[in-house]
């Protein structure tokens, strides 16, 4: 082949791939892009996830481990709650093992047990979607599920009150989150008191073939405190979730109401 025509041949090749990586790059954004109101659309879901897990009971134990710098237990806090329904149907936390700690070097605040309560098992619900904000990451496949992964933030902190902030999977063939990964927020940092919180991961899973339920919540993190860093580990389950057979009054409370 010439010369001339081979330096022309090359030039249109590249022309041509170049049309070819721009189309390309198109369907790439286009698939990448979020659905439209897909904060809503989460919401949604989560208030369905909410409503029915409000009719279930379960059980609750907490775990909480605090480390020296050899890696060893020093320290642990642990409870067990069953969270039911008295005969009135109203609903109650019912005390199976009684909390005990060994922790020496943390204590648990009023927010700490409003995270393990509110936070960690976090449902973004359609009461609370105002509050937030939301970032696109794309989307992911988590134990052979196509996900949506979005990063979600409180728009502003308000005065006495907890939020997530971190990053939702969820599920694209009806918007369940099937996966949570942040932190409660705020961090208290102040000269008179620091509560700092780990960042934690909770995992759902389908409970009666159509609800997404928190079933684990796990987290080992270095919280570094102006003293020293403590090592803390947090293991919540939850478990044995059962229908109740009538549509509940949802007030908490530590025992059965009279």
């Amino acid at each position: 082949m010439p010369a001339q025509v081979h330096v022309k041949a090359m030039k249109k090749g590249r022309i041509v791939r170049s049309i070819a990586l721009i189309v390309a790059s198109a369907y790439a954004l286009a698939a990448a892009a979020p659905p439209a109101n897909f904060l809503r659309k989460i919401a949604e879901r989560e208030t369905e996830n909410a409503h029915a897990r409000d009719n279930y009971t379960y059980r609750q134990s907490v775990t909480i481990q605090e480390f020296n710098v050899q890696g060893a237990v020093v320290g642990e806090y642990r409870e067990v709650r069953d969270v039911t329904f008295s005969p009135t149907r109203g609903r109650y936390e019912q005390v199976v093992e009684a909390p005990h700690s060994t922790l020496t070097h943390v204590r648990l605040t009023a927010e700490d047990y409003n995270d393990i309560r509110n936070i960690e098992p976090f449902l973004l619900t359609s009461d609370k979607v105002s509050l937030y904000e939301g970032r696109y990451q794309g989307e992911q496949t988590i134990d052979g599920i196509p996900c949506f992964v979005e990063y979600v933030r409180p728009r502003q902190i308000l005065a006495g009150q907890r939020f997530f902030e971190g990053t939702l999977w969820v599920r694209q063939s009806d918007f369940g989150v099937i996966r949570s990964e942040g932190q409660a927020v705020p961090q208290i940092d102040t000269l008179k008191e620091q509560n700092l919180t780990p960042h934690f991961t909770t995992m759902r899973r389908e409970i009666d073939g159509k609800w997404l339920f928190p079933v684990e919540t796990y987290s080992d993190d270095t919280l570094f405190f102006r003293d020293f860093p403590q090592r803390l580990r947090t293991v919540i389950r939850y478990m044995n979730y059962k229908k109740f057979g009538a549509e509940s009054t949802v007030t908490f409370g530590l025992e059965p109401p009279k």
